[in-house]
């Protein structure tokens, strides 16, 4: 049966100007992420990855093309709308974790809630059950700047679950983590979209592309291949490759 498209782009470009120069970050690219997906987006430095990456969450703008969630043209959203989508629908998970460092791992997760609407009640199941998700409701009450790496970027991941969301995205998530933790989030987040999440990462790491069920590769802007094959990337590390075999992934 087949599953429920939840990115479409078409023709989608990106161009900056630099004095007389345009730069096309992004020519012309036509992607698909289908619902519960975990996708790597991968490409050499300045291969529009990160690019690709900001106009999916609806942080930056494309220059032309089209952008489908779910069947909707979210460019042509107004900037209140955008807003709006960005809350509900999207979760982020950044490399720098970008949890406030003076606030509880509650307070973190509480504030996309907030600005949700959401009643006491409902704000705390919410936090509790994203929190579970990650293996973190023992940390609930916990300072973020007394968590460990690790634990922090859990509880990023579980601030980006929630409200629920289609879309998780991630850019490079797993950047400023050792093996250990590498090997501990990229398999919460394997089991995140197991249960029907979907999930983008962008990541130059090739143990986290071969992780993921599908590669995009970016060069020069365009997608230079969708299927995973090695097209020259690094060789997984085989712990890890181990780590998530012994998972059943």
């Amino acid at each position: 049966m087949p599953r429920e498209t939840i990115i479409e782009t078409r023709d989608l470009v990106k161009d900056y100007v630099d004095g007389h120069n345009v730069i096309h970050a992004l020519d012309q690219v036509d992607i698909k992420v289908e619902a519960g997906e975990m996708v790597a987006i991968m490409g050499p430095s300045g291969s529009g990855k990160s690019t690709l990456m900001y106009i999916l969450g609806l942080l930056q703008p494309a220059t032309s093309g089209i952008y489908l969630f779910k069947g909707q043209n979210v460019l042509e959203f107004s900037p209140q709308q955008q807003a709006h989508f960005r809350n509900m629908e999207l979760g982020f998970v950044f490399q720098s974790c970008d949890l406030l460092p003076n606030s509880t791992v509650y307070e973190n997760l509480e504030l996309p809630l907030i600005y949700a609407e959401s009643d006491h009640s409902t704000r705390r199941k919410k936090i509790l059950d994203a929190l579970e998700r990650v293996g973190l409701s023992h940390r609930v009450d916990h300072w973020a700047n007394r968590l460990s790496g690790g634990e922090r970027q859990r509880a990023a991941i579980a601030r980006a679950l929630v409200n629920t969301p289609s879309l998780i995205l991630g850019d490079e998530p797993t950047g400023q983590l050792d093996q250990k933790n590498t090997e501990i989030v990229i398999e919460q987040l394997r089991e995140i979209a197991g249960q029907g999440f979907t999930v983008v990462l962008v990541t130059h790491e090739g143990d986290i592309g071969q992780a993921c069920d599908r590669i995009i590769r970016l060069r020069d802007g365009r997608v230079v291949d969708e299927n995973g094959a090695d097209n020259g990337q690094p060789e997984p590390n085989p712990q890890l490759a181990l780590t998530l075999a012994e998972s059943g992934r």
